[in-house]
């Protein structure tokens, strides 16, 4: 392994991708944690990224991935397993001095959460707090990365409309591009930022018949809000997209927690910490047009 300082997980998705885009930006040296030496992670190496492979399930392989880190990014997929794996990662970091963690939670992360993902995402701040490794918390919003997904974007292309569960709950959708320098950036100057919780908001709160509108004229086609039931999106999420039990029961009491204001808000993080704004929804959506040519 290099001399590198900062370790980034979650390095071949969005935050951890995007996060390690600003890092190299900023001639920083990053090492990437991440499960299997495919062609994302040689990519990363062709780039001058140094290569950590392992999971969140063995301890040893996080420590070693530590060794000659200063500072480390936490990000832990939506599923089962966190509580485990940020005890690990908070225990690594403890044997090898690492000096700083930015943790990934979600802004429904409370105790008393009906999601049983966002009570964990609740309980792993926790560890990481007991751990006495100084940790930044990030709550974000709802990506605004939902609106391109594959399977989401193929059938907003197909029907014209939205049909998420959301009532006319309001939220200022926040692109993982940001969020990934809003990482980057606490990763490189921690300082100050130690045991912060930081909410990640857009820079404008809308709700989604507002969200359908920017992106009609961002795209130049007619898309509408059509609300769907809680009911009727479990069954899609269950039926049609097969998702995990786990993800489920966490997506169904998240919308309820968005018809309930819990996603609502608003501020100026993003260019607090990095010095620039994010980016609207119709700049979004504009820089990720090609999701929209399938």
């Amino acid at each position: 392994m290099n001399q590198a300082e900062i370790l980034v997980s979650g390095a071949t998705g969005r935050t951890g991708g995007a996060a390690i885009d600003e890092l190299l930006r900023m001639g920083k040296r990053v090492r990437a944690y991440v499960r299997s030496d495919d062609d994302r992670a040689a990519a990363l190496r062709e780039r001058g990224v140094d290569i950590a492979i392992g999971d969140f399930t063995d301890i040893d392989a996080i420590r070693a991935a530590m060794e000659g880190i200063r500072s480390a990014y936490f990000l832990y997929p939506l599923a089962s397993g966190i509580i485990e794996g940020a005890a690990y990662f908070a225990q690594a970091a403890k044997e090898t001095g690492v000096q700083a963690i930015v943790n990934m939670s979600q802004i429904s992360a409370r105790r008393e959460s009906r999601s049983h993902l966002a009570q964990d995402h609740w309980i792993s701040e926790r560890v990481f707090d007991w751990s006495g490794v100084p940790t930044t918390h990030l709550r974000p919003t709802f990506f605004a990365d939902w609106l391109v997904y594959p399977h989401f974007a193929k059938e907003i292309l197909a029907t014209g409309k939205i049909d998420f569960p959301f009532e006319n709950g309001r939220h200022a959708p926040i692109s993982s591009d940001d969020q990934g320098r809003v990482i980057a950036h606490l990763l490189a100057n921690p300082a100050g930022h130690e045991g912060r919780i930081y909410s990640l908001h857009g820079p404008v709160e809308m709700n989604h018949t507002e969200i359908a509108a920017a992106m009609s004229e961002a795209l130049g086609i007619e898309i509408r809000y059509a609300p769907t039931s809680i009911e009727a999106f479990k069954d899609k999420m269950e039926q049609q997209y097969r998702f995990p039990a786990a993800l489920v029961q966490h997506l169904v009491e998240v919308a309820q927690d968005y018809r309930d204001g819990v996603f609502a808000g608003v501020n100026d993080v993003v260019e607090q910490v990095t010095g620039t704004p994010a980016l609207s929804v119709q700049a979004f959506i504009k820089k990720n047009r090609d999701a929209y040519e399938l």
